[in-house]
């Protein structure tokens, strides 16, 4: 059997789902893209991504069964610098948890609150 990466997709659960649309749309300079689940039980916005691309594609999703919250798991998107996400997490409606530091020779994270209470993060290696 091959290796796999570990991750195949990802959830970000929100209780507004336009709130949250517009936050992510500011943080990362990209549109998301509404999304059909299969379920109907579900409402979600997926975010840009090439499913054959290395990585994970993900989606916001607004669920009667899940709740976004902090203390869970961490998702870290990857961006140019992630000073330019510190500089737009407030006007965006979030918070800096931790400000841009050092994690060595992985480069650079910045953590933050987004306007539904999950904590994400941005790394970069400049």
């Amino acid at each position: 059997m091959a290796k796999m990466n570990a991750v195949g997709w990802f959830d970000i659960n929100v209780d507004d789902m336009e709130r949250a649309v517009a936050f992510y749309e500011a943080m990362l300079g990209a549109k998301l893209d509404p999304m059909v689940d299969p379920t109907g039980e579900t409402q979600m916005m997926s975010f840009p991504a090439e499913m054959s691309a290395y990585g994970a594609g993900g989606a916001l999703t607004k669920a009667p069964y899940a709740a976004p919250g902090i203390g869970g798991t961490v998702l870290y998107f990857m961006v140019e610098d992630c000073a330019t996400q510190q500089q737009r997490v407030a006007e965006a409606g979030g918070c800096v948890v931790r400000p841009k530091f050092s994690i060595g020779d992985f480069g650079w994270v910045l953590l933050c609150k987004d306007t539904e209470g999950n904590i994400v993060g941005f790394n970069s290696m400049k």
